[in-house]
Order: C-alpha cells, then structure tokens, then sequence
C-alpha cells in the first residue's frame, strides 16, 4: 500500500512516527511522511518520502502567543491559549494535509494533532484511515485529561466530566477549518459530536504509540482504541559519537543528561543559571542539549552536545533532566535510567506525574516553580537512591519485550486485507 502519515508539531510528535514509517517500508509498503519543512532530513534518512506541512513549530512557541501559551501551563487557560494561537494556522494545515494525499495514497495514518483535518480529507477522497495517537486523549475515568494537568481530583466521574469538557474546548480549535474543508470538498456538514460517534460505530481504529505498562488501556475507552506500544525513532544511518564526548564520558562517573526539546523559555539565561548552580551543588558531571531554548549551562564537568540519538545517550548517563514531552519521556523509560521532569505545558504535567507513579522519578519540579535548590534535591534523590534505577531497569525490560510498530503492521494489514 501507498501510506501517508500525517502529523504535525515538535520532534517529539514525529520522531516516532520515522521508526514507524520505516517498519512498515520493512513490511513492503511505500511510506511517506507529511510534516514540518525542518524535519524532512531525519523523514528522508530513515527512507521514506516527505511532503511538506505549512508552519514552522519552533517559530511559533518562540512567537508571543507560543509564550502566552507556555505561561498557561494546563487547565482551562492553556486550552484557551491553544485554540487562539491554533486557529490561524489550520487553515492552512488543511490545505497541505490534502495536498500531500492527493499524491497517490491508499491509506492515511493521522496523528492527534491531524485527525480532525485528516479524516475530512480522507473521507472526500475516498481512502481508508487509522489514527495513531502518542498521547491518550479520549475522555476517561481512569486518569484526568493531559491538558487537566494534575489540577483535577475527584475521582472516575470527575475525570470523564472534565475529559469530556476539554475534549469539546479543544473541538473549538478545528470546527471552523472541518466546516469550510467539508463544504470545500463537498461533503455534508457534520459536528466533532457527530463525527466521534460515527468513529465508535464503525469502529475506527486509533493505536496510540505508548506502552501499557506505562499507560494501561482504560476500560472505558471505545472499542476501536488500543495500545500498541512504543514506536521508536528511526537511528540516524552511520551516526558514530564524536571524540569529544567519547572522552568526557571515559573520562568519570557517568553524567546526568539536560535538555529541555523543544521548549521555548524566554529567559533562557535564568534557566542556564539555575542548572549550572544545581548541578555543582549535586556534586554531578552533565552532558546538556541546548535544545530550541538555546540552554547554556557552564562548568568544567559539564560537555554541550549536538543532536545525539537519545536511545544511545540515556543508557550511559545516571538520570535525565528533562521537559517530560512524550517522545523525551519514552526514549528515558527505554534507557532504564531515573527521571527528574521539568514539566511546563500541555501534555508534559501528565507525563511527569506518571514516571513518579511508575517509582522511576522522585516527583516533577515544575518549570514555573524551578529553582536550583530544588534541583538539586531532586538530582541528589535521583541518583543516590538505588531504587529509582532499579524500577527504571525493570520497566525498560519490560518494555523492550514490546512490539508496538508491528501492531500498527498488522493493523494496517487487516486494512488492506492482507
């Protein structure tokens, strides 16, 4: 089969998607990749083909209303914040997503941040589609929504009412681009309520990229959603480290890891400062990405880096200091190594509340009550505490007995009939 998959935003929401598409390219199928412009090196290195998305994510956190929506963090002002800085790009989104499929293709894979524009576009031309999520979205009892944050307590009805109440403030965000790509495409007018229920009766299938010993299926989720597993990035081809940090890591204990992805922080100085001093009261080497922040941390123990595959770097490092998205996450879980999440917006509070449900982490330090006293108790617990790592092996072991690209495989063969 031709197959798209469609997604949009940071690296963490397409890196994933290159191992996947790669598995499949594996299993005999022509894959394509519709995405940002500044990733289509790393969709072209793992062989597949690449059709450009409009927008450029990390110009747009950068911008003023990527800052309004980083200072939102979660809950209702976040979501607010999202659909007003969202709008004006999905226009546009819509327009690429149909470019890119009107290019020969048999079968979309949609994204969370592309199913709603997706499904439009496959539904007028006629091909079949799957979603494949890497955050757990549909309303639930088992946990509050992600953009809740961990503001929300009360239990499985609480959850399912405050799910349902985001998921319908998020509707907000595509149902003026769904109604103008419906009429411009001919199709009857349908509403997000319509358009869900419609997914539950024929069963629409979405496999969501994450592991269940991570994040269990929910039982009360529709039947078409399934947890598959994590799917990693593709390696970059003939990727070797550099002397420079082959030597600093020979040369004593093993380091810790900072990099904050692709979080924008305005005061990027403050932030540098911070993890300079934390480090050198924790008494701790550090290897540290600078990321879209532009991170500067100082000191003689401490080696900036480049872009170096996570799942080579985590397993050689003490613990990793990180934003807690998705991707950055799922690439220290693999590694067995312990957590200190810096989480700030969107999805990143549900995930760092989950490595310190798992025991990997001693708890988040979030991003707006950061300061380097706390840190440092948080590197100090983290790796002098054997227990955090010896939770973290066990998991990784776990994990790594997964196959969650060879679900969406054969998922994508019960499509096909093959």
């Amino acid at each position: 089969m031709r197959i798209l998959i469609v997604t949009a935003g940071s690296r963490g929401d397409v890196a994933p998607y290159t191992g996947l598409g790669a598995r499949l390219r594996r299993a005999g199928h022509e894959v394509s990749v519709a995405t940002h412009t500044g990733f289509a090196a790393s969709v072209r290195e793992a062989g597949l083909g690449f059709h450009a998305l409009p927008a450029d994510p990390r110009a747009e956190l950068s911008s003023a209303a990527g800052q309004r929506l980083l200072h939102a963090g979660t809950g209702a002002r976040a979501v607010i914040e999202l659909v007003r800085m969202g709008r004006a790009l999905m226009p546009a989104l819509g327009q690429g997503i149909l470019a890119a499929a009107s290019h020969g293709t048999d079968l979309l894979l949609l994204s969370a941040t592309t199913a709603p524009l997706g499904r439009v576009v496959a539904e007028a031309l006629g091909l079949p589609s799957m979603g494949v999520f890497l955050q757990p979205l549909a309303p639930t009892g088992a946990f509050a929504p992600l953009l809740a944050g961990n503001r929300v307590q009360g239990g499985e009805h609480v959850n399912r009412l405050v799910g349902r109440t985001v998921q319908s403030a998020t509707d907000h965000l595509f149902a003026p681009t769904v109604r103008t790509l419906r009429r411009q495409l001919g199709l009857p007018a349908r509403s997000a309520l319509a358009q869900r229920r419609h997914d539950v009766r024929q069963l629409w299938p979405v496999l969501h990229g994450f592991s269940p010993s991570v994040v269990p299926r929910p039982a009360d989720w529709p039947p078409g959603m399934r947890v598959a597993g994590y799917w990693w990035p593709s390696p970059a081809p003939d990727w070797h480290p550099s002397p420079q940090l082959a030597d600093f890591l020979r040369a004593g204990p093993p380091p810790v890891y900072v990099g904050f992805g692709s979080l924008v922080v305005a005061d990027a100085a403050r932030l540098g400062n911070i993890v300079t001093t934390a480090l050198r009261s924790a008494g701790l080497r550090a290897v540290v990405q600078p990321g879209w922040t532009g991170l500067k941390v100082t000191g003689d123990d401490v080696l900036t880096v480049d872009e170096v595959p996570h799942h080579w770097l985590f397993p050689r490092m003490a613990a990793v200091v990180h934003h807690a998205g998705a991707g950055t996450t799922a690439a220290g879980l693999r590694a067995g190594v312990p957590a200190v999440p810096v989480p700030a917006q969107m999805d990143a509070p549900f995930w760092a509340a989950r490595l310190t449900r798992l025991g990997v982490s001693p708890g988040p330090v979030p991003l707006r009550d950061l300061s380097a006293d706390r840190l440092t108790a948080a590197l100090r617990q983290a790796t002098d505490t054997p227990a955090f790592r010896g939770r973290a092996q066990a998991l990784a072991t776990r994990i790594a007995g997964e196959d969650g690209a060879g679900a969406v495989v054969a998922a994508v063969g019960r499509l096909s009939g093959g």
